[in-house]
């Protein structure tokens, strides 16, 4: 019968706009949740019977409409873990069960959230607000190579970074092809000092003085005044065509005449320019490599026109030991720890997880999900490679949940709500119409 068809369409429509209603309350609530991505509602019509001379009432029934690949806007903060996603991709967090043995345990299920407000919680692992723990790949601590081989959650360890004994010093300067007067043979000799450090860290100085013999002939006497055997040696470095290389005017072509605990290979064509020096800190023989560049090189330490000494640059390997002092994401995704004695050391990096079909993952709560069959196989990709987003750091991304189109939907919903349940009534009138005709 057509009335209990309509009035029965009418109830399916009070149920189909109650889950619309639903949704929108979820959406507006989480409105200013970090990360959470809104739910759409979309109707579908049951039929029952339709034909050309006939069509009974069917029902409708409301389904969610997942909007998952709608960026939210992006909002700078002051957390320097925080990272939000400008583009495609998800952050990979574990959840945690349990604790054995003091070490955390976590759900084998992987789940993928774009709330990117993370810090650090008491056991040094990063979480977001949703206390989940974000994953990434671990950095090789020796090499500082990030291995994409496993993704786990990432844990900052607020250790002292060792001291790294110096190895290599890199020196580039230009030494005057005509010193002023009160400078070369036999006034007093250029001077430059290099900062070195021995295993335990400790600070020395290694001085350099040269002399110029001639014309593109000079001796670099090398000293440290507080090693074992302060005068280390000396050695003998020429120019261009003095040193009977097939070098360049003004650049390095032999090193030789080396004299004490200084030793060198001297020229051949394209290698560096080189010399050993042996000293002993009192930590026992340390080597450290000075290297002047490459012979017939322009840079690193040449003798063109100019009456003083031009120092250019001048690095060493060593590092003195420090203690932690902050860690920070990075745009490529790399976590970096901070030493108060200026070093830095990766120890993770933040891959970004694609999926063909974003909008069909299971969702878990409102800002983070897990893979579906129709999702398609999550693939992990480091930030901006292989269409993954960019990633914004000190930032992260608000709701997508637009509250003016919220608004909109509720009334929309609220007066379907209301036509509906006026057919409810107007049928039941009509019922009770027609159970009067017996009287």
């Amino acid at each position: 019968m057509s009335l209990f068809g309509a009035m029965n369409s009418a109830i399916s429509g009070l149920a189909a706009q109650s889950d619309a209603f639903g949704n929108i309350s979820d959406n507006v609530a989480n409105s200013q949740t970090v990360g959470f991505k809104r739910v759409d509602t979309h109707f579908v019509d049951y039929l029952t019977t339709s034909s050309a001379i006939t069509n009974d009432p069917g029902a409708v029934v409301a389904r969610p409409d997942y909007v998952n690949n709608v960026q939210g806007t992006v909002t700078q903060t002051d957390g320097s873990l925080n990272l939000a996603v400008a583009g495609s991709g998800l952050f990979a967090v574990s959840q945690q069960t349990g604790v054995l043995n003091g070490v955390p345990t976590f759900n084998p299920q992987q789940y993928y959230t774009r709330a990117g407000d993370f810090a650090l919680n008491k056991d040094g692992y990063i979480v977001n607000s949703a206390g989940q723990f974000l994953n990434g790949w671990l950095a090789n601590q020796t090499t500082g190579a990030v291995s994409q081989n496993q993704i786990v959650p990432i844990q900052i360890a607020q250790t002292v970074l060792n001291p790294v004994a110096t190895g290599n010093v890199v020196l580039s300067a230009n030494l005057p092809a005509t010193p002023t007067a009160g400078t070369g043979t036999p006034a007093s000799p250029i001077s430059s000092d290099i900062t070195v450090y021995d295993a335990l860290g400790t600070a020395h100085t290694v001085s350099l003085g040269w002399v110029q013999n001639a014309a593109n002939d000079w001796t670099v006497s090398i000293s440290a005044p507080d090693a074992a055997t302060p005068a280390i040696g000396s050695a003998n470095v020429q120019f261009g065509a003095t040193s009977g290389s097939p070098v360049p005017a003004g650049t390095v072509g032999q090193i030789g005449g080396v004299t004490g605990a200084v030793t060198s290979p001297g020229y051949a064509a394209g290698t560096a320019a080189v010399m050993d020096l042996t000293m002993d800190f009192g930590t026992g023989a340390q080597t450290i490599q000075l290297s002047l560049g490459l012979y017939g090189g322009s840079t690193g330490v040449t003798q063109y026109a100019g009456t003083a000494y031009n120092l250019q640059g001048l690095t060493q390997d060593g590092v003195p030991p420090g203690s932690y002092s902050g860690v920070t994401a990075q745009a490529n995704g790399n976590i970096i720890i901070n030493y108060n004695n200026g070093q830095t050391r990766t120890i993770a990096q933040v891959p970004l997880i694609l999926f063909n079909n974003p909008n069909a993952l299971q969702r878990q709560n409102g800002q983070s999900f897990t893979a579906t069959i129709a999702s398609g196989t999550p693939l992990a990709e480091p930030a901006s490679i292989n269409g993954a987003g960019n990633l914004v750091t000190s930032s992260v991304e608000s709701s997508n949940v637009d509250i003016a189109s919220e608004f909109s939907k509720l009334i929309v919903a609220q007066r379907a709500y209301s036509a509906n349940t006026k057919v409810v009534t107007t049928s039941d009138d009509m019922l009770q119409q027609t159970i009067d005709m017996k009287r």
